[in-house]
Parts: structure tokens; sequence; C-alpha cells
């Protein structure tokens, strides 16, 4: 059984992160797995390096690459000399690249697209471009739901949930002193962390910005940690007056270790699929808030193993962060425990287990 992952562009994100961690773990239990990606995309090439998994470049990721022949001829090139029995398209324009081959190959492997949020795309791309696909894998069963209900091929549909690496986020060897002076953050003070690339329309961070800004707490930080957050947090900070409570990390590869110094996580999403970034935090023993976005109301319990707001409740997100600042450590303590059992369901090596059995479904078919 050969599989081929494609995914288009670069940088680090959750589509890329379960891209890598899908990838290694199939290569660590045999499977015959190769990717496809963008010639500028190093980073991936370097965290693959150790697991020898075969690289392939198709993509030269500049200005209107989807409009390059020269792309999608050195995709159909690797896909009919590798006689790949699978093909993965990671992203709505790795499916793209992967929707135009197919009318070209040679060999016909099964096609499955990786669907990571409820978007509904057009008429026209639903019946060009999707129906090619033979499996969609969906990221949660909201998004499903949602899917069938819009009758978008529900025959193709399977739920795979993301998956992430438990023990990265819950064992971090520094304790949270030490962190916080490496990051020269105030010892006492009570620290809220979001992780997601700047992206308003999507995870609304300018508004989670806002909210913290009407905030009943002297001693309080927001740290915003993913790319571009370093240049736009600052910017809305200054505009509400917080710049000394308000932090833009940027893109950062210690993620575990900032969570790990920090007391609450707040998501303020406006849209999701699985939400890999709060299960991390769930992972690492944090106390979590996020507006129920995607399919985070599958294992986000309000008061269980976190809290939770409507998705654009606003003054809801301000009073339940208010509301965190005054749990007792005991409350504190058992919350944080639960959310780490919940995230537990989530392993990479259970969404590996499920992709097996579709990989072996599909090839039997054949």
């Amino acid at each position: 059984m050969r599989i081929l992952q494609v995914v288009d562009g670069y940088g680090w994100g959750g589509t890329k992160e379960q891209v890598y961690l899908l990838t290694r773990e199939l290569k660590k239990r045999n499977i015959d797995v190769e990717i496809a990606l963008s010639f500028q995309y190093k980073e991936m090439v370097e965290k693959l390096k150790p697991y020898n998994v075969k690289t392939h470049f198709f993509e030269n990721h500049i200005k209107n690459a989807r409009y390059r022949w020269e792309n999608y001829k050195r995709l159909i090139n690797i896909i009919d000399n590798g006689n790949f029995d699978i093909v993965i398209a990671n992203s709505p324009h790795a499916f793209d690249y992967v929707r135009i081959a197919k009318l070209f190959l040679k060999t016909n492997p099964k096609i499955i697209n990786v669907k990571r949020s409820g978007r509904i795309p057009s008429f026209l791309s639903k019946y060009l471009k999707y129906s090619a696909a033979d499996k969609i894998v969906v990221v949660s069963k909201k998004v499903k739901e949602k899917l069938e209900k819009e009758n978008f091929f529900p025959e193709k549909l399977i739920t795979i949930e993301s998956g992430i690496e438990i023990d990265r986020f819950k064992n971090v060897n520094k304790s949270k002193e030490e962190i916080r002076k490496d990051l020269n953050l105030p010892l006492d003070a009570k620290i809220f962390v979001n992780v997601a690339n700047w992206n308003p329309e999507v995870k609304a961070q300018d508004k989670l910005i806002e909210t913290f800004s009407k905030l009943n707490c002297d001693n309080c930080i927001l740290l915003l940690v993913g790319l571009e957050t370093d240049i736009k947090a600052k910017e809305l900070a200054q505009k509400f007056g917080i710049e000394n409570k308000v932090r833009g990390l940027g893109f950062r590869k210690d993620v575990p270790e900032i969570l790990h110094a920090s007391d609450f996580f707040v998501l303020s999403s406006n849209l999701e699929g699985i939400a890999g970034a709060l299960l991390q935090a769930m992972a690492s023993g944090k106390v979590v808030l996020s507006t129920l976005a995607g399919g985070i109301d599958e294992y986000l319990k309000d008061g269980y193993n976190g809290f939770s707001v409507p998705v654009g409740d606003f003054d809801a997100f301000k009073d339940k962060m208010q509301f965190l600042l005054n749990l007792s450590d005991e409350e504190y303590k058992n919350i944080a425990s639960n959310a780490v059992k919940t995230a537990e369901n989530y392993s990479i090596e259970n969404t590996t287990n499920k992709y097996i059995k579709l990989f072996e479904e599909l090839v039997n078919e054949k």
C-alpha cells in the first residue's frame, strides 16, 4: 500500500501540523508513505528527515501558483511514477492540484480530500472539484452533519478527528517559573494565552483583544502566539490602550512551554474544525475557555473540562474570563484533570488507526 500526502504552500499551522504528524506516524508503522510539497517548504522537509520520508517537490509557490501548468505537470509525473494506491489532498488548494492532475493520470489512485471546516463550496466547486474525491475526510461529527444537511456527497463523508501529540504537551521539563523568566513574564501575573496564526475573520483575535481590554484585572496579561501576532496584536492593543498587557509572540516552536507558563487558554474562533490548539491546551492541563465553533462542543463541556460560550458572544466571553480568575485552586485542579483525560481521546495514534482502516477499505475496493 503506497500513500502520497499532498500539501501546498509553506509555513505552519493546524493543517501543516496534521500532515506532519500523520505522515510521521504512518512511517513509524512501516506504511509506505511519501509527501509532495512546494520547493519552498524547508521546514516540513527538516521535520520529516529523521523518519526517512521520501520527499517530492511539485509546487513553485509563487504568485498565481495554481495557474501555472508546470506545477500540475510535476505532480502528475510524481503520482504516475510512484504508482500510488492513495493520494491525500490536505487542503482546498492542494485538492485543486490533485483534482486537475487526476484528469491526466495514467494510473488510477484513490483520492482522499481532507476538509477541515464546514464551509460549503459553491455549486460549481462541488460538482467540478469535490466530485472527484473517493472519500472526503472531515475532522468532526458537527462538520459532517452540516455537510450532510447540505447534501454535500454524504456517501463520501467520513469523520476522522485530528490528533495531537499528548506527551509533548502533557510533559514539560521546565517549571512554570523558569519558563516565565525565560520569556520575561511576571511571575505573579494571571496569564491568558491564545495560539492561532493571525486571521481575525476566522480566529477573531481582534475581538479577543477588545474583550480582554474590558476585563477587570490589573494583573492580567494576554499572550498571542502565531504567525503575524507579533505585529498585529501590538497595533490593536495600542488602539484599546492595553499595549502593556498584550504581547504578540509571533510564530513559536516552544508552544508546550508557553502553555505550561500560562494560567488559562482562550480561543475566540468564529470557525473551526476540531480545534487542535484547544486540545493541546487541554492536554497540557490548562483551564480553557472557547467559543463553540465547529466540532468543539463534541468534547468541551462547560464547567466540567473547561468553559464555553456561543460563537460571537463576547459579552459572555468577558464574563467567563472574569469567572476563571475567581476559580479556587481545587476547582482549577479538577477541571484541568478532566481536560487532560478528554484530550487523551484525541491522540495522533488514534487518528492514525482510523486513517489506516480507511486506506485498507479503499485499497480493497480496487
